[in-house]
């Protein structure tokens, strides 16, 4: 096949309208498939890859099947993640990335320098950045929590899905030296060393989701470590979690060794709120496996909560959070209200309120970073000119051509 004729396979209207139609039939599975696979593997299989694979379409499938009564085995989302991604289906990445190469390729072939054809183009150049914005999102958008007590004042968010073994040098009482080991590492179970450390880290053992309960001293369970809290505990491995309203969490047994030898074997977890504490020589670490988190130039400190509810009732009126945003390398001090609809924007970051403690003493602040953010609205608005200029030269041609006769 010669380039000029596939140029104008990629410039076609033709492939274009397969496209909106093979898209439409995306979303419908898609959004079907939600329901066994959870909203996470759902975007990740159909809309956030170049290719369904068949172990997902087959979810998908047998739950449309179930709405004219046709009932087969269902899949679950760990039948899923564990069958080969054989591609049976083109993905949300994959249609997007032909629709840009149409897109493209007509405004090319379209081309021309005249009033006629500017208002067109104005709409696809719009529909361009629409599609090129939205892949700037999905690549670069990240969404964390902060969660603040009354007086209490934070300089850090949490990807609540992503952990991360801090291991923090205690030993100076006016600072803590942190190093953060992050999940993707961990999960490779092998030796980590840092210049920050005196002793190197092997990783034994990584559990993705797991289960941790007290263990009976006179079982027969071996415990997960010998050092700290592992001799009291055992672990057992989980499936991992999809769904929106549950959440991995995951554990790791370490092994820390320095010049000396050995420190011993070490068991850190999500279910493990207290810091464990281990000493080589005399500098002092506290190790602890914890949500990964975000650091930012500034603090936040929550100075009231209040949570209001309807007279005689104990559904929700309105909650809201007075913070106060405390900048040190610029001097800036602010104190501002988030509330529904009404968020604060700073830093590159905008900060929604999302939740709160049972005891209306805490709030809980969702965090969103999209430097793309304002890419969609600039989109919108050229897809608006190009098609609004479109319809008034056409408009004014046809009340000419209608008075010329």
């Amino acid at each position: 096949m010669s380039l000029d004729k596939i140029f104008e396979f990629f410039a076609s209207l033709k492939l274009a309208v397969w496209v909106l139609c093979l898209s439409l039939v995306l979303v419908f599975f898609g959004t079907l498939a939600q329901e066994p696979l959870g909203l996470y593997l759902t975007q990740e299989r159909f809309f956030q890859s170049f290719f369904v694979d068949y172990a997902s379409m087959a979810a998908a499938v047998k739950k449309t099947l179930q709405m004219v009564g046709v009932y087969l085995p269902p899949s679950t989302a760990e039948q899923v993640l564990a069958a080969p991604r054989i591609p049976v289906f083109p993905g949300g990445y994959g249609l997007g990335f032909v629709f840009l190469l149409n897109l493209i390729a007509s405004q090319i072939k379209t081309f021309e320098l005249s009033w006629n054809k500017l208002a067109l183009q104005a709409a696809h150049v719009g529909l361009i950045l629409l599609l090129v914005g939205q892949l700037l999102t999905d690549m670069l958008a990240l969404e964390s929590t902060m969660h603040i007590r009354e007086g209490q004042a934070k300089n850090f968010s949490e990807l609540d899905r992503f952990a991360e073994l801090a291991v923090v040098e205690v030993t100076n009482p006016e600072f803590d030296r942190v190093t953060s080991i992050p999940e993707n590492v961990l999960a490779k179970e092998g030796e980590i060393t840092s210049e920050s450390l005196p002793f190197k880290i092997r990783v034994n053992k990584f559990y993705a989701n797991s289960e941790v309960t007290n263990r009976d001293p006179n079982g027969t369970i071996q415990p997960p470590a010998m050092q700290g809290l592992g001799p009291q505990v055992t672990v057992r491995e989980m499936a991992p979690e999809t769904q929106m309203d549950r959440r991995n969490m995951p554990s790791v047994t370490i092994e820390a060794s320095s010049a000396d030898g050995s420190l011993g074997t070490w068991f850190a977890s999500f279910w493990i709120q207290k810091p464990q504490t281990l000493k080589v020589g005399d500098r002092e670490f506290e190790i602890s496996l914890r949500p990964k988190r975000l650091y930012k130039p500034y603090t936040i400190e929550l100075i009231d909560f209040r949570h209001d509810k309807y007279p005689g009732t104990e559904i929700p009126k309105d909650f809201s959070s007075m913070v106060r945003v405390v900048n040190l390398a610029t001097g800036e001090t602010r104190e501002t209200r988030i509330y529904m609809n009404n968020p604060l924007r700073y830093g590159g970051e905008t900060y929604y309120q999302a939740s709160y403690d049972k005891d209306d003493q805490g709030t809980v602040l969702q965090v969103v970073r999209n430097p793309g953010w304002l890419t969609p609205y600039l989109a919108c608005v050229v897809v608006s000119v190009g098609l609004l200029g479109q319809f008034l030269m056409h408009l004014v041609g046809f009340f000419t051509r209608r008075r010329n006769a």
